[in-house]
């Protein structure tokens, strides 16, 4: 089946799809350097780098996906939205441009491509936030049963990537359109995968230590947090600790939310893996660690990007192009769906 991907990112949570019974034909990403490493991991694939909201490319994509038979749509768009509906001037502004709610521009693909299936990826609160639609607001549900109804079956649920063979919790919010002669049921719940399980024979490390294994090593971090972090136990938060607590350079003790500076669990999957999983001081962030015969607890350090890719369901195998920086793979990583999730809700059998 020929698909078309759009609002791809760099492409990471499509790492277990591409011609696995999907052709993903044709991708839109707006940022050049996301666009050249979707490039990079599916040279088949015909990018389209650009804005969406550009009615010129947009016409071109739309034709392309014609001439191309395109059966299967894929789109992440940004949770811009309205958490509440107010009636401020600044919002009206807001509400008055298009671009500033970019799931409408999907609407286009729907209503000029002859779809099968429809496959709408975002965060949990997506679900919940209003949209301006024939002079008024409704979620999003309400948009596309009023659109949509009549050709497609609408199917919406909140899915934890935990439940589903991923190592992570990681809720996703998942909106399916199909034809109502077309079956498309949901993936059955699996057994979580604890880090104890996913990660826990991999080799001890401290900041600014490599391992001989590919991918597996630890970022350095200040010394005043690496000291505090091995007086910190096993699923509790630096910030805590009656002493050794994490100090800026002037010894000042750092204030912060109880989950920063805070160590993982052995016996739970990872905490979501953000934007931001190489900051220790962002939330969850920590190696679970083991207590060391001399009381302090091992592996004061966030997540090596080995153990970044194993719970975010991502080959260790994988390569990125050259000149791909720890940041940057961490953010594309944190940007999208973990692969596995998205693959058993594709196929679901």
């Amino acid at each position: 089946m020929k698909a078309m991907s759009l609002f791809s990112s760099a492409g990471i949570g499509e790492l277990n799809i591409h011609n696995k019974g999907v052709d993903i034909v044709a991708a839109n990403e707006l940022l050049p350097k996301r666009a050249d490493t979707y490039r990079f991991f599916y040279p088949e694939t015909k990018m389209f780098q650009g804005d969406i909201t550009d009615e010129n490319l947009k016409t071109e994509m739309i034709e392309f996906a014609r001439q191309q038979k395109v059966r299967f749509l894929l789109a992440t768009p940004p949770c811009q939205g309205l958490s509440s509906i107010g009636k401020n001037k600044k919002q009206q502004q807001f509400v008055d441009d298009r671009r500033n709610f970019l799931i409408m521009e999907v609407f286009d693909f729907i209503d000029q491509l002859d779809l099968d299936y429809i496959l709408i990826e975002n965060v949990p609160r997506f679900l919940e936030m209003f949209f301006p639609y024939d002079d008024s607001f409704y979620k999003l549900e309400d948009i596309l049963n009023m659109r949509y109804a009549d050709k497609y079956k609408v199917d919406i649920r909140v899915l934890n990537a935990k439940d589903y063979g991923v190592g992570q919790s990681r809720p996703r919010a998942i909106i399916k359109l199909y034809k109502k002669n077309i079956k498309w049921p949901w993936p059955k719940q699996e057994k979580e995968i604890s880090l104890q399980e996913s990660i826990g024979d991999l080799p001890s490390l401290q900041p600014g230590e490599k391992s001989s294994i590919k991918w597996h090593y630890a970022k350095k971090c200040r010394p005043q947090i690496e000291e505090a972090l091995k007086h910190t136990a096993t699923g509790t938060s630096a910030l805590r600790n009656p002493v050794y607590y994490p100090k800026k350079d002037n010894g000042d003790r750092i204030k912060g939310f109880h989950n920063t500076y805070k160590r993982m669990t052995w016996e739970q999957p990872a905490p979501a893996r953000t934007t931001y999983s190489g900051s220790i001081s962002s939330h969850n962030n920590v190696h679970p660690g083991r207590k060391q015969k001399d009381g302090n607890y091992s592996d004061p350090r966030v997540l090596s990007l080995l153990e970044t890719f194993i719970v975010s369901s991502i080959s260790p195998q994988i390569s990125f192009p050259e000149g791909a920086t720890e940041t940057y793979i961490r953010t594309i990583i944190g940007e999208s769906i973990p692969p596995k999730l998205l693959e058993r809700i594709c196929f679901p059998d």
